[in-house]
């Protein structure tokens, strides 16, 4: 079934999108490092889970009840911190701190340096594992809430990604959602030629998931697979997000080159004037 969404709250979505997007590139340039590509093309989904999908008290990030966002792919972590601050979870002027001496935004996000931030994340391959237990835990209690598992395309190259595929399967984790990042790069290249994944499908029916493929830059098209992974009671669901790494960035969309590298003051300046350009009028308060 799906859930009708109205259209002036998608529009307001897709601006804050918008504006997490030129944060995001104001944030890399006064970090001087970090990673481009695939935060861009997340902000679309990390903008329906903040202002939308999730159960959450950004004032009260320890709240019993919250849903769990785990994020895998620590590395696309601005993104997260960018949309965790205009949520609420701590002062948007302190997105200037990224990976500055001290910081709590990490370069890959740490579990004891900044509450909201479920698990610490670096090592691919590990989150699914970590929102595997933490969904079984919560089944075994009978806890409500929802544990959501954000991963890349690139780290399905890692082994225990499918251990944790098995085990979800096997326990039938319907309170588990993974979503999966498919932009098809990785950082030395496009992933079906460094190591073909294709079927993605085929391989997570295989181990008894519910299988929803949506195009991930299109916010109403990604609620609606959430709100129907919802509706799933016997088996885990992931969601194959297709989207365009350097999303609202043409020069730079597809790009692997962009995977790792952080804009310099004269492309930071073309890229701002893309989004802005995109995007109309800018609501950011990170001027």
């Amino acid at each position: 079934m799906v859930m009708e969404i109205h259209e002036d709250k998608i529009k307001k979505l897709e601006e804050m999108a918008n504006t997490l997007r030129v944060d995001l590139i104001e944030m890399l340039l006064k970090a001087g490092s970090g990673h481009t590509a695939g935060p861009l093309g997340m902000a679309d989904i990390f903008t329906a889970f903040y202002f939308h999908l999730l159960s959450q008290k950004p004032k009260d990030p320890f709240w019993e009840d919250r849903d769990r966002l785990i994020l895998s792919n620590g590395h696309i972590c601005p993104i997260r911190y960018v949309a965790m601050a205009h949520a609420g979870y701590f002062p948007v002027k302190e997105l200037d701190t990224l990976r500055k001496f001290g910081t709590r935004l990490q370069g890959h996000p740490e579990r004891e340096k900044l509450p909201g931030v479920e698990t610490t994340s670096g090592p691919l391959g590990s989150g699914l594992g970590q929102a595997a237990g933490i969904a079984y835990g919560a089944k075994m209690d009978n806890k409500k809430f929802r544990v959501y598992c954000l991963m890349s395309d690139g780290e399905q190259d890692a082994g225990n990604i499918w251990e944790s595929a098995m085990f979800a399967g096997k326990n039938k984790l319907h309170n588990l959602t993974a979503v999966m990042d498919r932009n098809n790069i990785q950082i030395t290249g496009m992933t079906e030629d460094i190591m073909p994944l294709e079927s993605l499908r085929a391989k997570y029916e295989a181990f008894n998931w519910h299988v929803i493929e949506v195009n991930g830059n299109n916010i109403a098209e990604f609620i609606n697979a959430v709100e129907e992974a919802k509706a799933i009671f016997e088996k885990p669901t992931i969601i194959i997000a297709h989207t365009i790494p350097g999303k609202g960035v043409p020069e730079i969309e597809f790009d692997y080159n962009w995977h790792g590298k952080a804009p310099n003051k004269e492309e930071a300046k073309r890229f701002l004037h893309e989004l802005r350009t995109m995007g109309g009028k800018i609501t950011s308060e990170h001027q």
